[in-house]
């Protein structure tokens, strides 16, 4: 029964509450009901009434009246401490399974309010003193022990102003679904390249970067002696000095973090992937990432360098075995299905050389 009723009430508050990033409580979205304070104060106005009808005493009923009409005072107080309230959601930062998330919303209100709780399902509250017209940033704590998509439900606000006697809440989805990485752990390097020129190479070496003439990579001070063609003359009009481009090309070929999935070892085996990206990411190390997949084609990012390279690839680790559609079209991961890759793919035959290698302390 209970299961029930409450999809029943989730049900009746995404129509009547769509997910929305960014909300304005109004009337439509503020509940009021006496607090457990407030019903014990209804029950002594009850108690005073009838005592002063039983014994005739204008002087309690009066009492009743006043305490009465205080309580329905801060039921108006309630609403309008809540209404026009404004809250956005912002990108939640990066977090692995295990971790706490947290949400960060940004509220203001066209008046002030006072004393506004915010929390999720089954976590702490976030208590706010005061949202004025400036905005104020509460970050709301979610606890979640797993990688994935993670969607931490309908955002609970929640007042007893200005007496207690009242308890006004609202209940927004503010469409803030945060992916959650998974956990690393340290571990040893696997690393596979695809040799096409069949070089004896160390693959220490192979896909970091060296100066070349391929890749744009920034400015430097010049030096007496350089090339000039190489001096960056439009930043030298705009008044920032004499400066060199700069530019790098990967050495050998490209190295490759592989997945072959073992249903026992799996969330370890992502676990050590995730490391293993940040550890190459730190290293500026050109790398690509091949998850195999059973019954279904492979995922696979082509071999890249950068933060955002990181990212997708965390992505396509914490979103292993689950609806890559939640990822969002502007990411790195891809179907090897219809991409041409430019890069040799990771190898599963012939001309392939793989290494362990210790992490460096």
């Amino acid at each position: 029964m209970k299961r029930v009723l409450t999809a029943f009430w989730q049900r009746w508050l995404a129509r009547r509450m769509p997910p929305s990033s960014e909300f304005v409580l109004s009337h439509r979205s503020i509940f009021i009901l006496p607090s457990g304070f407030g019903l014990v104060w209804l029950g002594l106005v009850l108690l005073l009434y009838l005592f002063g009808t039983n014994y005739q005493n204008n002087l309690v009923i009066g009492l009743s009246i006043l305490l009465l009409s205080l309580f329905n005072t801060c039921i108006l107080y309630s609403y309008k401490n809540l209404a026009g309230l404004r809250l956005r959601a912002l990108t939640a930062p990066e977090v692995y399974a295990g971790e706490t998330i947290t949400f960060p919303v940004l509220l203001t209100s066209n008046h002030s309010s006072h004393n506004i709780s915010l929390n999720y399902p089954n976590n702490l509250a976030y208590l706010l003193k005061q949202v004025g017209a400036d905005e104020v940033q509460a970050l709301v704590s979610f606890a979640h022990g797993s990688r994935g998509l993670v969607s931490p439900g309908r955002l609970k606000i929640e007042s007893f102003y200005p007496l207690g006697l009242c308890r006004a809440w609202s209940h927004i989805d503010l469409d803030n679904a945060h992916i959650v990485y998974a956990h690393p752990i340290e571990s040893p390097l696997q690393l596979k390249a695809a040799t096409e020129s069949g070089e004896d190479e160390r693959l220490e070496r192979a896909g970091k970067y060296i100066a070349g003439i391929d890749e744009y990579k920034g400015l430097k001070p010049h030096v007496l002696g350089e090339s000039l063609k190489q001096v960056a003359w439009k930043q030298w009009a705009q008044g920032r000095g004499m400066l060199t481009k700069e530019f790098e090309q990967p050495q050998g070929d490209p190295v490759w973090l592989t997945l072959v999935p073992d249903p026992a070892q799996l969330e370890q085996q992502l676990g050590q992937l995730s490391w293993q990206v940040n550890h190459l990411s730190q290293q500026e190390q050109y790398f690509g990432l091949w998850l195999q997949r059973v019954g279904a084609e492979d995922l696979i990012l082509t071999p890249d360098t950068g933060n955002a390279h990181r990212i997708a690839c965390q992505r396509a680790l914490a979103l292993y075995g689950q609806d890559i559609s939640t990822l969002d079209k502007t990411d790195k991961l891809m179907n090897n299905q219809g991409v041409k890759h430019q890069h040799p793919l990771p190898p599963h035959g012939e001309g392939v050389r793989s290494a362990t290698m210790e992490p460096r302390r």
